[in-house]
């Protein structure tokens, strides 16, 4: 069974206490950022080593929105930011909604065929308020983002892919970011149903696999932050929104899930609310913490079996999808978003 902690690397290649740490039974995953990832071939390589060190498979998950958050830009397309295909909602809304999907699907099929498992997508926060959010967000309006945040997961689906949508409950009503600051977000959970949640109703109906939860406080419904709320895990998004599928925290070493405690303490809390995956990144004597406290720390087997349907259905070929017609009819569609004289980008 994959454990449920997933954790970062120093570099482009493996080193040799890296590999001993990812064989720990505790590790389920890891993370790519920018400074693991050079070019395509390196990180096929690198995904190829990750996929070898143990059985069942570590997940090898990154954050390949588009716009500003594209960890890999050597030998892959460069993806628009989601404001680009939202801002077409309110002239074009099929146009709208077919991009959104060949660009889940351009993403995710890109990204299996290199080796990663997973990509953090899509973003269904609301745009408009939040800095760290701002082009990552598709939309205002929350059935603009419900409608596109479907259809990019379904392409995801397409090429294979899981989608898992963030930041439940919603990161784009406060201004401040968790990487560095505490927000907190006074709206009752009835303000909320009205907006940022309403995507993840429809995505959830349409099959959602995995949801990433914010380090956002919301005190009118919990105090503590959604990802470690077992008012927001548990009795929200698995007992009123019906969620089945793989629930992932923030990553923990952010300042927003401070208040916790400690490393260990964060972990242990996320799990406990009900997350079945506990990313711990850029922090190693923090990982360290934690597999010396393993024996304190929740886990079963049904949250297992939840981080390994993660895994993708299927990978395409990268000579096949290199060379296909549908992978450059979708960079010529996405490319042409900048040069439509109806586009704006408020």
């Amino acid at each position: 069974m994959l454990g449920p902690l997933l954790v970062d690397i120093t570099g482009p290649a493996l080193a040799a206490e890296e590999r001993e740490l990812l064989r720990h039974p505790l590790v389920g995953g890891v993370i790519l950022f920018g400074r693991n990832c050079s070019t395509a071939g390196q990180v096929a390589e690198l995904t190829r080593e990750l996929h070898a060190l143990r059985s069942p498979q570590l997940l090898v998950a990154i954050d390949q929105e588009g716009g500003r958050v594209q960890r890999l830009h050597e030998g892959v397309s460069r993806l628009p930011a989601p404001a680009l295909i939202g801002a077409l909602w309110d002239s074009d809304r099929e146009r709208s909604r077919r991009l959104a999907r060949d660009a889940g699907w351009l993403m995710a099929a890109e990204m299996l065929a290199l080796g990663v498992d997973v990509s953090f997508a899509p973003v269904v926060d609301l745009g408009g308020r939040s800095r760290v959010i701002g082009d990552r967000a598709f939309h205002r309006d929350p059935e603009a983002v419900a409608e596109l945040g479907v259809a990019y997961a379904r392409g995801m689906g397409d090429a294979g892919m899981r989608a898992v949508a963030k930041h439940f409950p919603g990161h784009g009503g406060v201004a401040e970011d968790t990487h560095v600051a505490r927000p907190v977000d006074r709206r009752s959970l009835a303000d909320l149903e009205l907006a940022d949640l309403r995507p993840y109703d429809r995505l959830i109906d349409a099959g959602l696999s995995g949801v990433m939860l914010s380090h956002v406080v919301y005190p009118e419904v919990a105090p503590e932050p959604a990802s470690l709320s077992r008012r927001w895990v548990h009795d929200i998004l698995r007992g009123r929104y019906g969620f089945q599928g793989a629930v992932v925290a923030d990553d923990l070493s952010m300042a927003a899930a401070g208040a916790a405690g400690g490393t260990p303490e964060r972990v242990r809390k996320a799990l406990a609310a009900g997350c079945d995956l506990a990313p711990v990144c850029n922090d190693r004597p923090g990982v360290a913490a934690v597999l010396a406290a393993e024996a304190t720390l929740p886990d079963s087997p049904a949250a297992g079996l939840r981080r390994g349907r993660l895994m993708p259905e299927h990978r395409p070929e990268r000579d096949d999808l290199m060379s296909g017609d549908r992978r450059r009819n979708v960079q010529e569609a996405l490319a042409a978003l900048g040069r439509d004289e109806a586009f704006h980008l408020e």
